[in-house]
Formats: structure tokens, C-alpha cells, sequence
């Protein structure tokens, strides 16, 4: 059986050895995840190329995605490098505070005291530690601790609710954009956008840089709940990013909202990746724990076209055991997957061709003993369209373009091959030449029902319009 699930692997000081990483790719990993938070632009410029060395060497594409770090709102540095707080201390967020103490500490975003007044409540390191907002008095902000505990250096700052002002793209974002654009990132996540504005920022840049990287909208604030809708047409992709957002809206709400963001970025064909301590455990544990098996099947029972490991392969101490863990919890979860396409899409009217027959081979799949789809694409949309239908059927992208070969390892149940489309080819040798490339991989067998589609004129993006059903070594006899 093969894995439809796609995995992530966040790049750190735990893969950063060749041998290890290699070794990630053997166990499944599928993307990796450049963590723009950490590392200079040579760093993320040389992990990139090593990934595709790597890749290349295997006879296989490997995504990369650059995470942008975003606004990430946080407290300064204490004297003594943390501080303990106890329930009904008085303390004060200062923005021009230098050096923390027991009685205030610093912030690196000076806007903050703007956005809040009396009665707003602020979430510190996680939601571990919470305070409410007493007053305001210039660029203090003097609060009562509502929840207790030990606060560190730099530690995050969320406001219950959402409706913190900061941009979704700060100075530093704008420049890491430029330095994902020059390593040819696949796809550009963007942290805490609020709405589709955001959003259309950031691919207005990519496209200033002249990139071509896909959009992923990091869903993380409570505001970009209410404008999912809108996020979601303007985005290519959007992360479950759970732990912001479980901080701004409740740890209770995030389970359900998942499931609604991954539907809905189904129903309107875009990607979703779930992240966030999915295999937190791992970090030290050679195993996961049952909670975390249970988290990563119901995300892929859910519909995710991807489910990512952050620290688990960045910093822990078992990256490639994560790897292997979430790879055999996808392939179990998978088979409980029961195979359909929605009534909604069974009623929707085509505007293209190509999405016209994207959805006929999706249905022909589930209504005939079809072993493969083999779908010959520039760019890949026809692949993108297929894989939002559930079916036990694997989808193969057959591409000359090694930017499409990339980015489709994020499309839940697509798998690419590099293969040759010349303008002159002529359509039965090109269909002969794919179905012979299925069983050289072992993909399909003699006897088997496959489907090939295929567009003309040969070798124009968006152009599929033609689908064969074809028994497998029936055109030699």
C-alpha cells in the first residue's frame, strides 16, 4: 500500500547530517520545512541544496517549504534569565524596559501597549501564564496574574481572542522572502495573516522577486478564523498551525476547527497541512506516545494532505524514528479512509476542461476496478484537482517540469515522475510511453485497468482534455 499522507520534516541541528537526513528519506519524508525563525539566509540557501543533492540521488523530488517567522510577539530578557510569578502579583509589560526584573520586563513589540485596554486578558509562553490587563498608562501595560508560573527569557505573547495589530509581514519577513525565492522554495508559509490581504501581499512580493512559490496561509490567529473563507480563495494552501491558535481561541475549539479548515481547503481545491506537537514526545522518546498516534490517524482520517514534525526532527533526538512513526500511522489511518466524492462536487458546474476531467477520472476510479491514474501534466493542476476526491486509487504525476515533480509531493495521494513531453509528441506514443513507465516501476501490472490522461496540443499547461481507460499490455497483442 502506499502512503497518501504527505510528511513534513522540519531542518535543524538533529538532520542537518547528510547520513541522517538521507536516512529521513528512506523512513518517508516527503517536504522539508525551512524554519526561517532560526539560521541565517546561507544556512536555509545550503540546506535547500542539500536536500535536492540528497534527493537527486535517490531518483526522487523532495519538496521544500520556507517558513517565514512572522510577528512573533515576546518579552524581553530578564536579569537573572527568568522570574517565577505567582497567582495575584502585580506586573507590567514595558516597552521600554531594558532588563526584566520580578516586577516588569521588556517587549519587543513596542506597539502593544495600543492594542490592548483594561480587561483584555494576555497569554504568555503558550498559555502556560496568564494575566489581565488592569491599565494602560502610556507604554506600560500593569497587570494582575491571573495563572502563575515560571517566565523566561523571550517567551511568546498572545491576547485571548485575537486583535493584535502587528503586520503578518515584518521587515525581516520581506528579506527571508527574497532568500526562499533565490533557493527556489516550493511553497512560502506566511505566519499570522488576518485576512486575504495578507496573503495577496506576500504572493505580490514572491511574484516582485520573480519566484514561482505556492502560498501557504499559517492559520494561527483567532481573526484568521473569521476570514478563512477569504484566506482560503487567495491562499494555495493553508497549516493547521495549533498551538497560536489554541492559545488565541482555546485549547477545546481547535479539534473541530480543524476538521473545518481541512474540509473546506478541500472543497475549494487547496492543500492543508496539520502541524503542531504532533509527535511532541518523540523529541526524547524513541516511540509515540497513544495520544499522538490517535492525533496524526484522525488528521489524516480528517482529509490533511500532510502532516508536519517540527521539533520532533529539528532538535530531537530521534528524527528519523519520527519519520518512520508517522509513516506507519498514515498507512494504517489510510485504510479506514472510506473512498468518496462529495454530493457538492457532484452537482458542481466545470468551467475548464481540464477540472472536468480531473473529476471524471476521480469518479471513474471509484466505479471501476482502476489500479492507477497516470495523469501527463505541465503544471499540475489536473493532479491538484484529483487528489481532492477520496480514493484508494494512486495518482502519478508524469511531468518534464522538476518544479511541478516538487511541488506535487505535497498533494495527498500524488506521486511524481519525471517524464519526457516533447511539443512534437505524438499522443499514442506518449500514452504507450506512460503506461510502460507504470509497469517498469511496478506500479500496475499486466491485466490491470488503468486511466491516462492527457491534454493537446501536447505540452501546454491547462490543457488536459482527453481521458483513456486502458488495460495494461493490451495494445501489443
Amino acid at each position: 500500500m502506499i502512503r497518501k499522507t504527505k510528511i513534513l520534516g522540519t531542518m535543524g541541528p538533529a538532520c542537518s547530517d547528510p547520513k541522517v537526513l538521507d536516512k529521513m528519506m528512506e523512513a518517508g519524508l516527503d517536504v522539508v520545512r525551512l524554519n526561517f525563525s532560526h539560521g541565517s539566509a546561507q544556512d536555509h540557501i545550503d540546506r535547500a541544496e542539500l536536500v535536492r543533492q540528497l534527493a537527486r540521488a535517490r531518483g526522487r523530488a523532495i519538496g521544500v517549504l520556507a517558513d517565514l517567522q512572522g510577528p512573533k510577539i515576546r518579552v524581553g530578557k530578564f536579569k537573572d534569565g527568568k522570574i517565577t510569578l505567582s497567582k495575584g502579583d502585580k506586573f507590567i509589560l514595558d516597552a521600554n524596559c531594558k532588563e526584566g526584573t520580578q516586577e516588569r520586563v521588556g517587549l519587543d513589540y513596542k506597539d502593544l501597549p495600543k492594542d490592548v485596554a483594561r480587561g483584555a486578558t494576555l497569554l504568555l509562553d503558550d498559555g502556560r501564564i496568564e494575566m489581565w490587563v488592569e491599565r494602560v498608562e502610556g507604554d506600560e501595560i500593569h497587570c494582575t496574574v491571573v495563572q502563575g508560573g515560571v517566565l523566561s527569557n523571550n517567551k511568546g505573547i498572545n491576547r485571548k481572542g485575537g486583535g493584535l495589530s502587528a503586520a503578518a509581514l515584518t521587515e525581516k519577513d520581506i528579506e527571508d522572502l527574497k532568500t526562499a525565492v533565490e533557493l527556489k522554495a516550493d511553497y512560502i508559509a506566511i505566519s499570522f495573516p488576518k485576512n486575504a490581504a495578507d496573503v495577496r501581499q506576500a504572493r505580490e512580493l514572491v511574484k516582485a522577486a520573480g519566484g514561482k512559490s505556492l502560498i501557504v496561509a499559517k492559520i494561527e490567529r483567532a481573526e484568521a478564523i473569521e476570514n478563512l473563507d477569504e484566506i482560503l480563495d487567495e491562499a494555495d494552501a493553508i497549516m493547521v498551525a495549533r498551538g497560536d491558535l489554541g492559545v488565541e481561541v482555546g485549547d477545546a475549539a481547535v479539534p473541530a476547527l480543524q476538521k473545518r479548515m481541512i474540509r473546506m481547503a478541500r472543497d475549494k481545491n487547496k492543500l492543508a497541512i496539520t502541524a503542531t506537537q504532533m509527535m511532541e514526545s518523540m523529541i526524547t522518546s524513541p516511540i509515540p506516545t497513544r495520544a499522538e498516534v490517535s492525533d496524526v490517524a484522525n488528521a489524516v482520517l480528517d482529509g490533511t494532505d500532510a502532516v508536519m514534525l517540527s521539533a520532533e526532527t529539528a532538535a530531537g533526538q530521534y528524527p528519523v524514528e519520527a519519520v518512520s512513526a508517522m509513516h506507519r500511522v498514515c498507512l494504517e489511518a489510510e485504510k479506514e479512509a472510506a473512498p468518496s466524492i462529495g454530493e457538492a462536487r457532484l452537482n458542481r458546474s466545470f468551467l475548464r476542461a481540464d477540472e472536468s476531467i480531473a473529476m471524471s477520472a476521480a469518479y471513474t476510479s471509484l466505479h471501476m476496478n482502476i489500479k492507477a491514474i497516470a495523469a501527463l501534466t505541465q503544471s499540475g493542476s489536473t493532479c491538484l484537482w484529483m487528489s481532492r476526491h477520496s480514493t484508494h486509487v494512486p495518482i502519478y504525476a508524469l511531468t518534464p517540469e522538476v518544479e511541478t515533480r516538487r511541488k506535487v509531493t505535497l498533494f495527498r495521494g500524488v506521486y511524481p515522475i519525471n517524464f519526457k513531453i516533447g511539443k512534437d509528441s505524438d499522443r499514442e506514443d506518449l500514452l504507450e510511453a506512460a503506461e510502460e513507465e507504470l509497469r517498469r516501476r511496478g506500479a500496475v501490472r499486466e491485466g490491470d485497468l488503468i486511466i491516462l490522461t492527457i491534454g493537446e496540443p501536447i505540452g501546454m499547461s491547462g490543457g488536459t482534455n482527453t481521458l483513456k481507460i486502458v488495460k495494461v499490455g493490451a495494445r501489443k497483442k
